[in-house]
């Protein structure tokens, strides 16, 4: 197993895990559910955990899918861009839900307002991480590629 297997195995995780998180973060700040909004918060900062082995395989993997045919640095770069500007939201929106936990256990009335911060920003992160996500498939993926068995595709 090496680099590019571990990243694309544990790449999917923060994209479904941001996913996840949005809906739960949203049922319960829109339902103004404590317990609902609490476990959408947990989740956000499980899914910034969650990002954290897909950037750190991410360099290795890269190494790797530069050796393969049809593959340019091209497709490598984009991909790193927008999973890194996808990691840091997720790890933005992560912070602002761990001061979200610790203003909900203290009863803040700037709770409510802190977690409907955190979901919008956990909900950018999903859109960067899937970008991201759908810039990867591109590299080992030729078929997904616009402009596919053109000249153009690289």
């Amino acid at each position: 197993m090496n680099q590019a297997h571990l990243h694309l195995i544990v790449n999917h995780l923060p994209i479904m895990g941001s996913l996840f998180a949005t809906a739960l973060l949203a049922v319960g700040v829109l339902k103004s559910n404590p317990t609902l909004t609490k476990a959408g918060l947990v989740a956000v900062l499980a899914a910034g955990l969650l990002c954290l082995p897909a950037q750190f395989t991410g360099e290795g993997a890269a190494t790797v899918a530069q050796k393969l045919p049809r593959v340019s640095r091209a497709l490598i770069h984009n991909h790193e861009e927008a999973a890194e500007l996808g990691f840091w939201a997720l790890e933005g929106a992560a912070a602002l839900a761990l001061f979200g936990l610790l203003l909900l256990k203290s009863q803040s009335p700037k709770a409510r307002l802190l977690a409907l911060v955190a979901l919008a920003a956990t909900l950018l992160s999903f859109g960067l991480l899937a970008r991201a996500g759908n810039l990867g498939g591109q590299i080992g993926h030729p078929e997904i590629r616009t402009g596919f068995g053109t000249t153009d595709e690289l």
